[in-house]
């Protein structure tokens, strides 16, 4: 996945968190963290337990995050697919928000329909000899069909909100949810099966060798149940297989003539 991949998607959590973003550039971005981000994210319970029986405001902090591998400089943190802050931020959207219903801010003095878009954010795993995340969004169109990749950038220039906006109304979806999510399996399936799956192969051919190995070492028949037990740690450790997994969505009404 390309790293402006991951920098749009942590990009779009902060300011979906309503953080301040101070600076970014050239992968890297740094945030003012909103007193709720910095008690999900910053690990000080005892800090602002303190700070509020004293009767104080508290000072959230500042983040800065590199998602540029080339811009590490040791001072400042690198996420990264794989990452415990990764992993912490996909933990705090499985938690606090996998699901949402959202509006475009409309200014306008007419009736304006809104059209309904399924969107969700995927974790592709693929598990094998070596393991690796990308992060994928897809915005499905619930009326014509329409989908687009890299839905989220296409959201970052909208106003979203919890509230419709005056003079605007919804268009009913002509497409169910659970149609809707299979389509975007569908695609998800095809783009996974045009991709070069030579780390499948490798991780087969390591495992194949390794139980080959392993027989070897075990010629008699009463070691036939502990041969059969590493066997099967060999195969959890090195069969390749991919998964998807939901890390949040929501249906979000846009204004036609916007996407």
């Amino acid at each position: 996945m390309a790293i402006n991949d991951l920098h749009n998607f942590i990009q779009d959590y902060f300011t979906s968190h309503h953080c301040d973003v101070l600076y970014n550039h050239d992968g890297m971005i740094t945030v003012q963290l909103t007193e709720d981000m910095d008690r999900a994210l910053m690990n000080r319970p005892f800090y602002w337990h303190y700070i509020k029986k004293m009767g104080h405001p508290g000072d959230p902090k500042q983040l800065t995050l590199i998602t540029n591998p080339e811009k590490r400089d040791g001072n400042h943190e690198w996420i990264h697919y794989g990452s415990p802050r990764l992993h912490q931020i996909i933990n705090h959207l499985h938690e606090h928000e996998k699901y949402t219903k959202l509006f475009e801010r409309l200014d306008t003095n007419k009736k304006q329909a809104l059209y309904p878009w399924l969107v969700t954010n995927i974790k592709i795993s693929y598990q094998g000899k070596q393991k690796k995340d990308e992060m994928v969004s897809i915005g499905l169109h619930l009326v014509n069909g329409v989908m687009k990749l890299k839905m989220m950038e296409e959201l970052q220039t909208k106003t979203m909100q919890n509230t419709i906006s005056d003079y605007c109304y919804t268009i009913s979806p002509m497409i169910k949810l659970h149609s809707g999510f299979k389509r975007i399996e569908k695609v998800l399936e095809s783009y996974v099966h045009d991709q070069d799956h030579d780390w499948a192969e490798e991780s087969q051919k390591t495992m194949d060798e390794e139980i080959d190995l392993l027989r070897h070492f075990y010629k008699e028949e009463t070691e036939e149940q502990a041969m059969k037990k590493e066997i099967n740690e060999i195969k959890k450790r090195y069969s390749p297989y991919i998964k998807f997994e939901v890390v949040n969505g929501g249906i979000f009404y846009l204004a036609d003539n916007t996407i």
